[in-house]
């Protein structure tokens, strides 16, 4: 199948967003509105946080998440799908293409929204437009391979590149760094998360460590309304040690794609990763030896996500 935009389909591959903005003026009108409006700051209620390489599927019944959401994003992409009458939703923020990954997501929507009427929309927002053009190719590749899928998906919005970008002293800056869905009416939003949830060094680690080759991971059980991390390993990070000595600024000029417009969240949690790096090179063994996930309810009243599995927690050792 191919992508369709107000239900006529693209015969080919769209060259840029600004060739597919020329043939569907109105697409660039809709996706240039979502940046004006006000980011939203958002606590832990209701909220399932996903961060880079991941993605969550869920749907309008589920009674612990409300929000889907994403934030820290600079040249990767935010993708969301949403089923327009099974109500089916999701959202992955990815930093580089995954084939496989991308399957696996729209096939988790299309399982979960079988047997409904309606069609599956899609929104892309993010990939600014950075100077060393990483935003566009991600933008590129990702349309080349959602073009190639067998699922037919309706494109809604394309904030993508030049729409989400301002310049402050001829520097390009992201207009929007976070984004929010309503699980309950397919909503989006800009959004700021102030609580990410658990495990989040262990998360940034499997991306950091793992350079291309890792993938898209799903984070959560829809049915029994349970994040899921892992189980995963990554390669031991060489030089550790000499990485936790470095000034932030070295660090941040050597790890980030875009150091200049790092958010603030960025380096805390860069610092802290790399803590968990030296504490655990060898997940699979110390963090998830019996080869199961670590698995996370919504208490009720805070909103924060409690460990359910039985494995022991050893993490929580200071590493300086």
């Amino acid at each position: 199948m191919v992508l369709t935009v107000k239900g006529s389909p693209l015969e080919e591959v769209p060259a840029s967003p600004t060739s597919l903005f020329q043939q569907h003026p109105a697409l660039k009108e809709v996706s240039a509105g979502l940046v004006t409006e006000k980011s939203q700051v958002l606590g832990p209620q209701g909220l399932l946080y996903v961060s880079t390489r991941e993605y969550a599927v869920t749907h309008t019944h589920d009674t612990k998440v409300l929000v889907v959401g994403t934030d820290d994003v600079t040249t990767g992409l935010v993708m969301v799908l949403r089923h327009t009458t099974s109500g089916a939703v999701g959202l992955a923020q990815i930093d580089r293409l995954s084939e496989e990954g991308l399957a696996t997501f729209i096939q988790k929507i299309a399982a979960l929204a079988y047997g409904y009427e309606g069609r599956t929309e899609l929104h892309l927002i993010g990939a600014f437009a950075d100077t060393k053009g990483l935003g566009a190719a991600l933008v590129s590749s990702t349309l080349s391979s959602l073009h190639r899928q067998r699922a037919s998906l309706e494109l809604v919005t394309l904030c993508v590149g030049e729409l989400c970008t301002v310049r402050r002293s001829g520097t390009p800056w992201p207009l929007l760094y976070g984004l929010g869905v309503n699980v309950k009416t397919g909503a989006l939003f800009p959004a700021q998360f102030t609580d990410k949830g658990p495990d989040m060094d262990l998360r940034t680690a499997r991306t950091l460590t793992g350079g291309e080759t890792v993938g898209l991971m799903d984070i959560y059980d829809y049915q029994r309304e349970e994040l899921r991390i892992g189980p995963f390993t990554y390669e031991p990070m060489r030089a550790v040690d000499i990485w936790l000595q470095q000034t932030d600024e070295f660090v941040l000029q050597s790890l980030h794609p875009c150091p200049e417009v790092s958010p603030p969240s960025f380096l805390p949690l860069l610092r802290q990763t790399l803590k968990r790096i030296k504490q655990d090179p060898y997940p699979s063994v110390s963090v998830f030896g019996s080869n199961q996930p670590r698995l996370y309810r919504k208490e009720e009243h805070s909103g924060h996500w409690v460990r359910c599995s039985k494995e022991p927690d050893t993490w929580g050792a200071t590493v300086v």
